[in-house]
């Protein structure tokens, strides 16, 4: 059986550092601007024209993470969506045999080597091995099925509200450049229920999710989500002993304990 050996053609730049930060799919990623630097001395300064003459484009990318931390590819998965593990080649899971991932971006503009882009799920710096055209009448198929999706994609989002703690613990980091709310909407807004994947556990008679170095404490009411409070993911040795941890330590003394204030 022959192997083929793929070269990157170019490499993402984008805010999403993370891969808890990264949206799911590039529709939860509406309004997060990258570029793709496709890189020199190739010619792809030609291989673009033209390409601003759509609205999206499929970028064909490798799921670099997976590469560098040694994950390997699981047959069976669970999906952020489902209940029970699915296999992995029904569905979307970056857990493949061959880490190739595809997400379709809209083109903001084209500057020589540089495509610029919105709404992407793109981690900075992933590889990118080939781009093309989103063709809307022959890539879009509105009366596919959606295999077991059918009965939870029509579902709406959970209503994702913030009480009066959580939004002064929200602007408080956000003007430290840690920036929570719409990571923490675009995670919740699928539902509640205790999920590995999300990391989403139960926690006394509410729930937490784990989102980055932070964890978020919410409660249910029907179909709206309260977020409660923030606390720090790293243990209270650790905030007192590591000097980058100089935020989390601030935001501990602020908002914890009988070191909070108002």
């Amino acid at each position: 059986m022959p192997s083929f050996l793929f070269e990157p053609i170019g490499v993402v730049h984008s805010p999403l550092c993370e891969r808890a930060s990264a949206p799911r799919q590039p529709s939860v990623g509406a309004g997060i601007e990258a570029n793709i630097e496709l890189y020199p001395g190739r010619g792809f300064e030609d291989a673009v024209s033209g390409l601003d003459d759509w609205d999206h484009i499929w970028v064909v990318f490798v799921f670099h993470k997976n590469v560098e931390q040694g994950r390997s590819w699981r047959p069976k998965v669970l999906a952020p969506r489902a209940a029970e593990k699915k296999g992995v080649f029904a569905t979307r899971a970056p857990h493949r045999p061959n880490p190739i991932g595809l997400s379709v971006v809209r083109i903001l503009r084209i500057d020589g080597r540089f495509v610029h882009v919105r709404d992407v799920d793109l981690l900075d710096g992933t590889p990118v091995l080939d781009l093309k055209p989103y063709v809307a009448y022959a890539d879009a198929r509105p009366d596919a099925r959606s295999g077991w999706l059918e009965q939870t994609d029509p579902m709406p989002p959970w209503d994702v509200a913030f009480a009066d703690k959580a939004l002064a613990q929200l602007q408080w980091l956000s003007r430290r450049g840690v920036d929570l709310r719409g990571p923490i909407e675009s995670a919740l807004a699928l539902g509640p229920q205790p999920h590995a994947y999300r990391r989403i556990r139960k926690n006394g008679d509410g729930f937490r999710l784990a989102l980055k170095e932070w964890r978020v404490g919410f409660a249910v009411e029907g179909r709206r989500i309260i977020v409660v409070e923030l606390e720090s993911g790293f243990r209270a040795h650790e905030v007192a002993a590591e000097p980058r941890l100089a935020v989390h330590r601030e935001f501990t003394g602020r908002f914890v304990g009988a070191a909070a204030r108002p």
